[in-house]
């Protein structure tokens, strides 16, 4: 049985009725008649009266112990229901005081002020509306008689208790309305006394029509739960009404409380109707309570559940300070220059670290103009935590890890920065930032410093350098990290004197940080969220301070009150475009490439090719290579660019390396590894040898090409510039000597790395601009026509140029070398008689002093097909122009002179 239940006594049992002694009386009986024989004296029959008087003894005797025994029974009977009745007695008296313990009204409070703990006032909070008769968590077993049936009836009731409703159901007062009044302030003053003005919010116009409206609660339009007083006004988490009696309560209403008199009520509710005595307060009475409360909620030294940066208010413009929090002293006050110059935040994810940060850069500029202070917001922990700050003028950079690239040239600005303001100082001759006005702070917040450092390393010496020189630079850093050991590093750490750290898993991070294990041992969940532990240079141990938590209307009303101020400057360009046009004025003596990006030196340069530069672009399919080429050519009439037919490419390059057509301008050729593959083995080997002398022409040379590998890769290496686009893989990228760590295969078209540095290449203007000289070559060979009276053809395919000849020349004879025997070797000096002879290799082999004739006194064609043949039959020692096979090409030979290209047809 549990402690609540009673267990009652049973009806005493009645005593069982006495036996008579018959075998005793009658033994003695016998006895003395047998005496009386045996002897004959009339005194044994005297000792045979003794049976029966010792049974007429023996009934009495039993009678007497029969009530001496229903008496004590009934005793103990009577003693068992006065235990059963103390013990109900104290129990309904303990359960009576727990439950108004648990469950005050405003006596119960005021008698005994109600702990205020960290349980959320929500819907299913309950409030006492008043006194009556509850059920009873004690309980009576045993018994089925009249007085056990009514005691068990007894113990189930419990008189004079709290009569309870969730709030989150709303409650309606039907009454006058003064008494309803009444009944009101006390419900509303009920909660008060239990829930402070964090967790509480009274809104509505019954705040003032009864008389609350100098209660601390009132207004509060932020609280963790708001109540609505009346039926007009904005929306709630629950309502308290009044109506007049006989009306409907509102829609949505669950709890209806009925009452002429305070004592005499009626609450209707979804459980059925209850009788009970309601309270009521007055006017005087509830503005007398509500100056105690307000005066409890100043001077309560306790850490607040929840605070509103609109709660705030805001610090005065000295140094950086800033109000975004609330603690055991009073508000969160912190100034970045005199508590810091930088600063070290810890937190678990989930603790509210990003908030802080949040908050913290909200309040400061919410007390300082944008011509004061800066802030470049890191955030590596997805890309979205401060993006509601990007509304703030003072906001000039926000960098994330999702643009990696953004990231590392950001950050490296810093470097830049130092060194621009250490200029601006010297020049003014300030000592420090204070001294030179034209110089506004910079605050650098880092969310997740770690996961920064873990992607870029080499950062981590920038930041220590910027924590160094800082203070008199006007530079500060907040740097938010879930663990600090470990990870900032000691010389950082030292010059990071200002630390809060929210809750942490590890002892080690929090003394670290903080110098004792309390931010470790704070509780999880929600209870923790948003609480930290501050600690200034100036303080002897962290002191314990909830942050306020920002609200979108909180950062519109900073930006409009600073409307119209000049917003600063950020410490680095903007990145550079993905696309990027000519300049409108470029430089007279040089090509413009592109646009370099410095941030180191805060600067972005155009880079031009000057008379004389010799420039390789390595890129992959769509990097951009082609389009360089093009907006090169459009910059000037001047440039000669390489066709990307072979045979002309063959034809430009061999005048241009045998000087034969002079280059006014640098030479300009697209993906030379892909020309140079389309050629023999020996006319690739050559084609190249003349490329290396074009290079070295005083004009210079741009070529584009797609990997550095082979031979390609000597004449690459001859050239003094290298702008490396974006690759297929890494492995290609390396290999075209690009760093390791400079790769990334989603860089956009005409992004170079050139020099250490980036450079986006422009794009060809659009109208067509600027003109490409190919150096005269046409799109096709010269057509074959026959100079001499005897001319020679050979080629495998002998019938069809026959057919073919044969159309072309009708004045000419078209013989093939079999008909030839048949004219008796026709001589190159027979003017009547201009003669085409057509025959394969073998056959002219065959014929070989007819072949000296057409080599001494006529013209030999050889088919491209047959480039083999041109030595040995047409006597040529150096290589022919490349000619296409398949495509009607041959070379035409005379005598001492070079073989030239022709079109076959």
């Amino acid at each position: 049985m549990d402690a609540t239940t009673i267990v009652l006594p049973s009806d005493p049992a009645p005593p069982r009725k006495p036996s008579l002694p018959l075998l005793a009386a009658i033994v003695p009986v016998i006895a003395g008649v047998v005496l009386w024989l045996v002897t004959g004296s009339l005194f044994a029959l005297c000792f045979a009266a003794l049976g029966p008087l010792m049974l007429v003894a023996s009934f009495f005797d039993g009678l007497r112990s029969r009530g001496r025994e229903r008496k004590r029974a009934q005793l103990e009977a009577d003693a068992a229901w006065e235990r059963a009745e103390a013990e109900l007695e104290r129990l309904h008296l303990e359960e009576h005081t727990e439950v108004w313990r648990s469950d005050p009204d405003v006596a119960s409070a005021v008698d005994e002020p109600p702990l205020r703990g960290h349980t959320d006032l929500d819907c299913d909070t309950a409030v006492v509306i008043g006194r009556g008769q509850a059920r009873s968590r004690v309980r009576a077993t045993g018994g089925d008689d009249d007085r056990s049936r009514s005691f068990r009836e007894r113990a189930a009731r419990l008189d004079d208790a709290p009569i309870c409703v969730p709030l989150g159901g709303g409650i309606c007062v039907r009454a006058a309305e003064p008494v309803a009044a009444a009944v009101v302030r006390a419900l509303v003053m009920q909660l008060c006394l239990r829930f402070g003005p964090a967790q509480l919010g009274l809104t509505g116009d019954g705040v003032s029509r009864w008389g609350l409206a100098e209660l601390p609660h009132a207004g509060r339009r932020r609280a963790r739960f708001r109540l609505r007083l009346g039926e007009d006004g904005d929306r709630a988490d629950a309502m308290i009404c009044v109506r007049a009696p006989g009306e409907e309560p509102p829609d949505g209403v669950t709890t209806v409380i009925d009452c002429g008199v305070p004592a005499r009520a009626r609450a209707r509710t979804p459980q059925g109707s209850i009788e009970l005595v309601t309270e009521a307060l007055s006017a005087q009475q509830a503005l007398a309570l509500g100056a105690g409360i307000a005066a409890r909620a100043d001077t309560e030294a306790q850490v607040p559940d929840r605070v509103a940066l609109d709660e705030l208010d805001t610090a005065h413009q000295r140094g950086l300070a800033a109000i975004f929090g609330r603690g055991e002293r009073g508000d969160l006050v912190i100034d970045l220059i005199d508590d810091g110059p930088h600063a070290i935040v810890t937190g678990m994810t989930g603790t509210g670290k990003s908030e802080l940060l949040i908050s913290w850069v909200a309040a400061i500029a919410a007390a300082h103009p944008p011509e004061q202070v800066a802030f470049v917001l890191i955030d590596f922990k997805g890309g979205t935590a401060f993006d509601p700050l990007r509304v703030l003028p003072h906001v000039v950079a926000v960098v994330t890890d999702l643009d990696a690239d953004g990231a590392r040239r950001g950050v490296g600005s810093l470097s830049a920065e130092l060194r621009r303001r250490e200029a601006a100082l010297a020049d003014s001759g300030a000592r420090d930032v204070s001294e030179c006005p034209d110089l506004a702070r910079l605050v650098i917040v880092v969310d997740e410093f770690a996961a920064l450092l873990q992607e870029h390393p080499d950062l981590g010496a920038v930041f220590t350098d910027v924590a160094a020189r800082g203070r008199a630079l006007g530079m500060h850093l907040v740097l938010g990290t879930q663990r600090a050991s470990g990870v900032i590093r000691d010389a950082l750490a030292a010059n990071c004197p200002l630390r809060m750290s929210l809750r942490v898993a590890e002892s080690a991070d929090s003394r670290f940080v903080i110098g004792s294990d309390d931010a470790a041992q704070l509780p999880g969940g929600t209870v923790s969220r948003g609480l930290a532990f501050v600690r200034r240079p100036s303080d002897g141990e962290a002191h314990a301070a909830r942050i306020a938590l920002t609200a979108p209307d909180d950062l519109r009303e900073t930006t409009e009150h600073w409307a119209g101020h000049v917003a600063p400057v950020s410490p680095w360009l903007p990145p550079l475009p993905s696309t990027l046009a000519l300049p409108a004025s470029p430089p007279a003596d040089a090509i413009v490439l592109g646009l370099a990006d410095e941030p180191e030196r805060q600067r972005q340069p155009w880079v031009t090719l000057r008379p004389g530069d010799g420039l390789a672009v390595i890129g992959g399919p769509g990097a951009g290579k082609s389009s360089a080429v093009a907006m090169l050519a459009a910059q000037s009439s001047r440039v000669t660019v390489i066709p990307s037919d072979p045979e002309q490419a063959w034809d430009h390059v061999e005048r241009l390396a045998e000087g034969t057509a002079g280059a006014a301008g640098p030479v300009l050729c697209d993906d030379l590894d892909v020309l140079v593959s389309s050629y023999p083995p020996d006319y690739a080997q050559l084609f190249l040898s003349r490329w290396e002398r074009i290079v070295r022409l005083p004009h210079g040379a741009v070529i584009t090409l797609s990997r550095v590998s082979g031979p390609v890769g000597r004449l690459v290496d001859a050239l003094p510039k290298r702008a490396l686009l974006r690759m297929t893989s890494k492995v290609e990228h390396i290999a075209s000597g690009g760093e390791p760590d400079a790769f990334d295969r989603a860089r956009p078209a005409g992004r170079a790395w050139w020099d250490g540095r980036e450079v986006q290449l422009c794009v060809p203007p659009q109208s067509g601009e600027g003109r490409n000289e190919h150096g005269g070559c046409t799109g096709e060979p010269p057509t074959w026509r026959s100079s001499a009276n005897l001319a020679g053809v050979v080629t495998g395919a002998v019938d069809a140029t026959r057919r073919m000849l044969a159309a072309a020349y009708p004045d000419h004879r078209v013989l093939g070398l079999a008909d030839a025997d048949a004219l008796g070797h026709p001589m190159p000096g027979d003017p009547a008689s201009p003669t085409i002879l057509i025959g394969d290799p073998e056959e002219w082999r065959a014929k070989w002093a007819l072949l000296q004739n057409v080599r001494t006194g006529g013209e030999l064609v050889v088919a491209a097909e047959h480039a083999a043949e041109l030595r040995q039959l047409a006597g040529a020692r150096e290589l022919p122009s490349f000619a296409r096979m398949h495509a009607d090409r041959a070379w035409a030979v005379s005598a001492g002179q070079r073989p030239r290209r022709v079109l076959l047809g």
